[in-house]
């Protein structure tokens, strides 16, 4: 069966689980092959929000895609490194021959203060992360991408809150909102070289990220210990569709769609999966 991404290299950011995990299963379906990171390893500041992958959840997305018949190279890196991410898109290439695609997935997130109460090491973080870690992926890609030729497409995941001003979450806000900024120049930079560029906004996806005992708390503050049931009908609040968390695979088919000739002239767009958050 020919898939859509035939001989495309996807080269995917916080690919160990959660929605790094599905971008690349989903695009190995369509044919691509994937070069694939992860941190896999702890950040201080995200202690007592939830945990980070580890190396054996890469492991396990290195399985799935495998499955798939596809070829996959991956690495432990921190966007926050360029030399690292430099050099495993470098051993994704020399055995996979290019990249076609960026999926500058990476992030982290946290919240609940005031804005002028946000530890310093907390705010640096999330922009080191979120916003600097997404020109990193980039960075790191770029050459190989543009000698690749037309057809590339770099798809950048924001949130809702690149959308809105949320309050007592200023750094990741800022953060989401500034790699829109970034995705706009580079869709006017890659244009005349038939590359697109665009964002990509989920809200409240069925991951460790955002399903944890954390963010169950932020909207049943009366619980001690509240679990998801709890939580369940405050987060189905949160968009006109009712859904309370939205499954991984339905960004990722967003992010198919975008790396596909499918969406040839779609670039510098804000594309909200979010069950219609940003306009409730």
């Amino acid at each position: 069966m020919t898939g859509q991404l035939d001989g495309k290299v996807a080269f995917i950011t916080g690919a160990a689980r959660g929605q790094g995990r599905s971008h690349a299963v989903r695009l190995a379906e369509d044919g691509a092959d994937i070069i694939a990171v992860d941190i896999c390893a702890p950040i201080a500041s995200l202690e007592g929000f939830y945990d980070l992958p580890t190396q054996e959840d890469l492991e396990e997305t290195v399985r799935l895609v495998e499955a798939q018949g596809r070829r996959i190279v991956a690495r432990v890196a921190d966007v926050r490194d360029l030399p690292a991410l430099t050099d495993a898109v470098s051993a994704g290439v020399a055995e996979l021959g290019s990249v076609d695609i960026i999926v500058a997935n990476a992030g982290i997130f946290t919240f609940g203060q005031e804005t002028h109460k946000i530890e310093q090491q907390s705010w640096n973080d999330i922009q080191d992360i979120n916003l600097t870690g997404v020109w990193h992926t980039y960075a790191a890609a770029a050459e190989h991408l543009l000698a690749a030729g037309p057809g590339g497409s770099v798809i950048i995941i924001s949130s809702l809150a690149g959308f809105k001003g949320l309050a007592n979450v200023a750094a990741y806000t800022a953060a989401k909102h500034g790699i829109v900024g970034l995705m706009k120049v580079l869709a006017n930079e890659l244009g005349p070289h038939g590359i697109r560029v665009n964002t990509i906004h989920p809200n409240s996806i069925d991951t460790p990220m955002v399903k944890n005992a954390k963010t169950f708390g932020l909207f049943r503050p009366d619980l001690d210990d509240p679990q998801a049931e709890d939580a369940h009908d405050a987060f189905a609040g949160l968009n006109p569709m009712g859904k309370a968390w939205i499954e991984s695979i339905h960004v990722s088919n967003a992010v198919a769609w975008l790396a596909s000739d499918q969406a040839y002239y779609v670039s510098g767009g804000e594309i909200p999966v979010d069950g219609g958050a940003s306009v409730h």
